[in-house]
């Protein structure tokens, strides 16, 4: 995850925005695609892992009761707290301590591939202890991460990580992002 984190900051040092988050149609168009994406029109506590500026927060927040983004690097927490001031932002690299809430939406957008393998099966074990019954809503990108792995290569480890508890569904594939949303299996 070094590597990982030396490249995020270098990224942002520069500006608080380096994905062009604020201004590009292709991330506008994905952050309306994920808020399409999600089945209720609210919930009551919400998770972003990577939340980064708070972008995509500034989409979801306000489905949400209460939401709370993790991002790992400083300046984006701050940008994030300046752009969606109601919500709680943490300043943490996951693998992490999952805050003391229980969660109804989990969103994962483009951050499963910076994650290791292990991790990817820790967050399983973390989105199944901590967020039972969430809605779960990866967002990932198809083309070159320049990391590790590749967005299909993570969402495939995740998704059979949760495979147990988890039942996904691609919502959108546009060729150059997927969103699929995970439900909870019923128990037999």
């Amino acid at each position: 995850m070094t590597n990982t984190l030396d490249h995020l900051h270098r990224l942002y040092a520069q500006t608080d925005d380096p994905w062009n988050f604020d201004n590009s149609p292709y991330e506008q168009a994905k952050f309306i695609a994920t808020r399409r994406a999600l089945t209720r029109h609210g919930y009551t506590s919400a998770l972003e892992l990577g939340c980064g500026n708070g972008a995509l927060a500034s989409h979801l927040a306000p489905l949400c009761a209460n939401y709370t983004g993790i991002d790992a690097v400083e300046r984006a927490v701050l940008a994030a707290r300046k752009k969606v001031p109601e919500v709680h932002f943490i300043l943490a690299c996951y693998p992490c301590r999952w805050p003391n809430e229980e969660y109804d939406l989990v969103i994962l957008s483009e951050i499963l591939y910076f994650l290791t393998p292990n991790d990817i099966e820790r967050l399983a074990r973390d989105v199944a202890k901590y967020a039972p019954r969430a809605e779960v809503i990866c967002t990932t990108y198809l083309g070159d991460t320049e990391q590790a792995l590749q967005g299909n290569q993570a969402l495939t480890l995740f998704r059979q990580a949760t495979q147990p508890h988890l039942n996904f569904v691609k919502v959108v594939d546009t060729g150059v992002y997927r969103i699929d949303r995970g439900v909870w299996r019923e128990a037999s």
